[in-house]
């Protein structure tokens, strides 16, 4: 019993997989019922590749908020920093283009998310501005840059390049889930290198981490920068989902990835958590999301129950660590 409450209290991910197992049976439950069994029985990939390549673009926000927030900083401009990058791509594109061209604009793509992120890590680790404010401020930048790129929605990407994503079935499973197979498996290795180590030392004691040797001021510029390589990706999962892009669509989705990360067990305090607990939040949100749409209620109650999912999400953290502490007291 003992060894359960130690591992419960210090696996952050465990509440989340256990809250997604429910939400997903709930989801899949509701959509058998809504179609039938035949039908849902030969549309059931169809069903889950469709969500899992709508949850990737929060998936890679949620991992690079995750990251940020590990470190003792947030990100309040990931959203629209991912706009800026998405309306790169589609307003360079064509759809004939080749899949070496696909990879030579994706690579600058991939440099304006890294340019993006250095900017919010010079205002937050040199200049000492807080990460509130900075990205904050910057997000405003990024979203008005993402309009002057692309002013409505619109554009275009490769034919070759969307057929394969949305019809590819590696071993017969959805290519999302093999890109979350990945992804997990890049953070359990991160996890243990020495810059993961700094990672968490940092965001637990800035002071102390600073006074053992860590270069705080150029890992927590390296975390942003970290931030905006990761949100070039996302850029990508969206554009690809949709073949084009909205410069206003990054504005939403900045608050659901902080959901996302909260509901994964990654506090703000900073020092705690991962990104496997993030992913199955983004999971979560959505799922939930699919259940109201499938309960056929008012379109009232969708902006309600994302309201009380940030309230019980922001609010959540505070009381599993009370729990979890009678837990561990007893």
């Amino acid at each position: 019993m003992q060894q359960f409450k130690k591992f419960f209290f210090r696996k952050t991910f465990v509440f989340p997989i256990v809250l997604f197992t429910i939400v997903a049976l709930t989801n899949f439950a509701m959509q058998y019922n809504n179609l039938g069994p035949e039908k849902f029985q030969n549309r059931f990939m169809f069903l889950l590749d469709n969500n899992i390549r709508g949850f990737l673009p929060l998936i890679f926000l949620a991992i690079a908020q995750a990251i940020v927030l590990i470190n003792g900083s947030i990100d309040l401009s990931i959203g629209n920093l991912m706009g800026v990058v998405a309306a790169f791509l589609v307003t360079q594109y064509t759809m004939d283009d080749s899949v070496s061209r696909f990879l030579q604009v994706f690579a600058m793509a991939i440099g304006i998310g890294v340019l993006a992120g250095a900017l919010n890590g010079i205002f937050v680790s040199l200049v000492r501005i807080p990460p509130f404010i900075t990205t904050y401020a910057t997000s405003f930048v990024f979203s008005g840059i993402a309009m002057w790129i692309l002013p409505r929605p619109g554009g275009n990407m490769p034919e070759i390049v969307t057929s394969f994503y949305r019809k590819t079935l590696p071993l017969g499973l959805p290519m999302g889930i093999w890109i979350i197979l990945v992804l997990m498996l890049f953070w359990v290795v991160f996890r243990y290198t020495r810059f993961g180590a700094h990672l968490y030392a940092i965001g637990s004691n800035e002071k102390a981490a600073f006074a053992s040797g860590v270069s705080v001021i150029r890992h927590r510029m390296s975390v942003h920068m970290i931030a905006g390589f990761i949100a070039a990706f996302a850029a990508l999962a969206l554009v690809l989902i949709t073949g084009s892009s909205d410069p206003r669509i990054g504005g939403t989705m900045t608050l659901d990835s902080i959901v996302a990360v909260v509901l994964g067990g990654t506090p703000f305090s900073g020092g705690i958590g991962g990104v496997v607990g993030p992913i199955f939040g983004v999971m979560i949100l959505g799922f939930i999301r699919n259940i109201v749409g499938f309960a056929n209620v008012d379109t009232w109650v969708q902006p309600l129950v994302d309201s009380l999912i940030i309230l019980v999400a922001l609010t959540s953290p505070s009381f599993i660590k009370l729990i979890l502490k009678q837990i561990k007291n007893e």
